[in-house]
């Protein structure tokens, strides 16, 4: 089972990123209200999805073990490319406590060499194939905080229309 750790957006994020503007680009997909997410550590091929879930319910405590208390995540303050213009994306601050918490719980499905630096965002569109996205889709403002109770261990099927979720287990922190 191909698997991510993740904090799902509020819905008032959902309706401030539904509002921003969602001009026909070829080659752009724009992803949907059901796959807005932050990463906070891919998994990948997981056979024991169970096991993921129950290393996971101890990140509330180590959050705490570092004096972590209530957990404000920061998306904005605008839509960027990430580098050669294929993702376009929102960042998010806030999240490298939970996202080190996580990575230290979830070590032996994915080794630390193998996963890159935690850079939270939440992607807003794709380009297709090798197509660079257009540079006037960047800096659009969009600014949104919120507090984050919980992360959710999801699994990933691809499909066409980009990939479908499925939240598989939740942790709540506080």
């Amino acid at each position: 089972m191909r698997l991510f750790v993740a904090v799902s957006p509020p819905a008032p994020v959902i309706d401030a990123l539904r509002r921003l503007e969602r001009p026909d680009v070829a080659k752009l997909r724009w992803t949907t209200p059901d796959q807005w997410h932050v990463t906070l550590r891919f998994l990948g091929e997981v056979d024991a999805p169970a096991e993921v879930a129950a290393a996971l319910s101890g990140v509330p405590e180590a959050l705490r073990a570092v004096g972590g208390g209530e957990i404000r995540a920061e998306l904005g303050p605008a839509t960027a490319w990430f580098p050669g213009r294929q993702v376009l994306q929102v960042p998010v601050a806030g999240l490298d406590g939970p996202a080190n918490a996580v990575a230290r719980a979830t070590t032996p499905w994915d080794g630390p060499s193998r996963t890159p630096p935690f850079r939270g965002h939440l992607t807003v569109a794709r380009m297709r194939g090798a197509a660079r996205g257009p540079a006037r889709l960047a800096g659009t403002p969009i600014a949104v905080a919120w507090h984050v109770g919980e992360i959710v261990l999801v699994s990933s099927t691809l499909g066409a229309g980009g990939s479908r979720y499925r939240v598989e287990a939740t942790v709540t922190l506080s």
